[in-house]
């Protein structure tokens, strides 16, 4: 039996594991990167020249449709597949055949369209996420889903842990997605609800900053854990100095200063910060201007004060 043809639709590393399990499989009959990081693009670039496999790297919006009509036309693939694929597929590319154009995305759908969900539901404190995965329309993220599947969420997840554990979940369901072609099975589809849909634009500065006057304790450690690899941590004000708070905990033990002072330093160099809710947060690693350093570095370069017992 033929292996059926499959152009890779990709936005940077998170799909190459996906694209790796396809491969291997043979299942792989052209790739597109959209924005993709030099690294990335020159690796695909790289093995798809080695493996005689049409690649082509889009860095504009206005590219894809004329891009990726040639490429089609050229490949008459049997699917497409979109791993965090960047652009808008239009309307004239659907037109290709809409049953055959198939998205993985990253979080619960419709309540966590945009792109960015693993950013959304780990600053929401959410306890698990889905990879959900849904025929393509004209719009981000809408169409009918075939498969979502459930992932818990660790207490101490960050994006790049959650973000690694869904890569790897998507290169299994490719492979699903890939057989079920591959051996004509019914392709389930069920529409996706709108009325309790949500789109969430991709965070901005004021998304990533910590707002110590308005947020709880819980919230802050959230929010780094949101931004870590990806913004370098949360951006925060600490003791009049912008910053970026890599890695923190909360201390339930109560202080009486205001939201955002630093209280002191710790024996083993970690910097605690008041909260609104009388919590600490307890700092232990930063960017900065010197680079990402440990807090007892920070401290001693800013002459925090050690905590006194």
């Amino acid at each position: 039996m033929k292996k059926p043809g499959i152009l890779v639709l990709c936005g940077g590393r998170f799909a190459l594991p996906a694209i790796q399990q396809l491969a291997i499989e043979g299942y792989v009959s052209g790739i597109v990167i959209g924005k993709g990081e030099a690294s990335v693009v020159d690796l695909l670039e790289q093995q798809c020249g080695e493996a005689n496999i049409p690649f082509r790297s889009i860095a504009r919006s206005s590219q894809v449709e004329e891009s990726l009509n040639e490429l089609i036309e050229e490949l008459q693939p049997d699917a497409v597949f979109s791993i965090c694929f960047p652009f808008l597929v239009p309307e004239e590319v659907l037109a290709y055949d809409p049953n055959k154009f198939i998205n993985f995305h990253t979080g619960p759908l419709p309540g966590y369209r945009g792109p960015m969900p693993i950013f959304e539901v780990l600053r929401r404190n959410e306890p698990e996420t889905e990879l959900s995965i849904h025929f393509m329309e004209a719009d981000f993220d809408e169409g009918d889903i075939i498969f979502s599947e459930k992932i818990s969420i660790d207490p101490d997840e960050t994006f790049g842990s959650l973000a690694f554990k869904l890569s790897l979940r998507t290169a299994l369901a490719a492979q699903n997605m890939a057989e079920m072609i591959e051996f004509g099975s019914t392709i389930p589809r069920q529409p996706q609800n709108n009325i309790v849909s949500r789109y969430f634009e991709k965070p901005e500065k004021e998304d990533t900053f910590v707002r110590w006057n308005r947020m709880f304790g819980e919230e802050i450690v959230q929010l780094i854990r949101s931004c870590n690899p990806w913004n370098t941590g949360a951006d925060a004000v600490l003791g009049n100095k912008l910053i970026k708070i890599v890695e923190a905990e909360l201390l339930d033990e109560v202080h009486q200063q205001l939201p955002g002072s630093v209280i002191g330093v710790s024996e083993n160099g970690f910097i605690h910060v008041a909260c609104l809710d009388y919590k600490q947060l307890v700092i232990k690693i930063i960017s900065c201007d010197l680079g990402i350093i440990s807090a007892g570095q920070y401290a001693r370069k800013e002459k925090f004060i050690p905590i006194t017992t």
